[in-house]
């Protein structure tokens, strides 16, 4: 091994051996030796998501810091599985540098080069076969759709599994009109006071719109996130121009605050057409 590969290699040993010593139960730390595979999730999820804002935010040095925790996490996984005798870090990394090398066979094998367009289909094929290699029982299409995964993404990913073998409507017409009678049957159990099936009225009408999502090839959690965005922007501004008149959200009303909602959304307008102008 050249100088140059082991530096490149020292910076993920050090991590391990950190790692190993806070779970060693001689002299390591009290936390990290209480923890789980299932108390350590959480913060796995959250540490991912705290990447995607990095990256969302265009902050690199934030986004550097954000990736070194969640690969922390991926340590602390590897820790304790490790000690419970099921794999180690290398494991995972020698698993997932096979897994890439198989589902990348126009790069590392004979196959015709492709666009990315070909390569997501292939893709999907090669872990529907993956699957279909693991599969010990009659699983269901719709099984190995994490749970875990955020409502909204889920559906997306339910759907577009459905999709595949043919379960689909044929057009976004049909899916809008969906959404229209799924709106339909919520405004009717608030209308009726009933919040169980109001409650279940609104998860079809989330569904439907995640189907929509889908169909336009958007993330919905990205839409969202623009969407929250955006009421953070617009709020804000109501905030300060609340603040410049000596008042605040608290001592104002809805009139006031929904017209100045109305001026954020002109000054947006605005603004967006001076910067095609230029």
């Amino acid at each position: 091994m050249s100088d140059k590969t082991a530096a490149a290699v020292a910076p993920i040993s050090e991590l391990l051996d950190i790692m190993a010593r806070l779970r060693d139960p001689r002299g390591g730390c009290a936390w990290d030796l209480e923890q789980s595979f299932a108390t350590i999730a959480p913060y796995t999820i959250e540490e991912a998501y705290e990447v995607a804002d990095a990256i969302q935010r265009g902050c690199m040095s934030d986004l550097e810091e954000e990736l070194g925790d969640l690969l922390l996490q991926v340590v602390f996984h590897a820790q304790m599985a490790r000690e419970a005798g099921a794999f180690d870090f290398d494991d995972v990394a020698r698993a997932i540098s096979a897994k890439m090398v198989r589902r990348h066979p126009h790069v590392f094998g004979e196959a015709a080069s492709r666009t990315a367009g070909e390569q997501t289909l292939a893709w999907e094929e090669i872990k529907a076969e993956e699957r279909a290699g693991k599969s010990t029982g009659a699983a269901g299409l719709l099984d190995e759709v994490a749970l875990a995964l955020p409502a909204l993404t889920r559906a997306a990913k339910l759907s577009g599994r459905a999709a595949r073998v043919g379960f689909v409507w044929p057009d976004i017409g049909q899916v809008l009109a969906k959404l229209r009678e799924e709106v339909a049957e919520l405004e009717a159990e608030v209308a009726a006071g009933d919040v169980a099936k109001a409650r279940e009225e609104l998860g079809d009408v989330l569904f439907v719109c995640a189907n929509i999502a889908r169909s336009l090839e958007i993330d919905p959690e990205e839409a969202l996130r623009g969407t929250n965005a955006k009421f953070v922007r617009r709020f804000g501004f109501i905030e300060q121009a609340l603040a410049q008149r000596g008042s605040s959200p608290e001592r104002s009303n809805l009139a006031e605050m929904d017209a100045l909602w109305e001026a954020a959304k002109a000054s947006e307008r605005a603004a967006a057409q001076s910067a095609t102008n230029l």
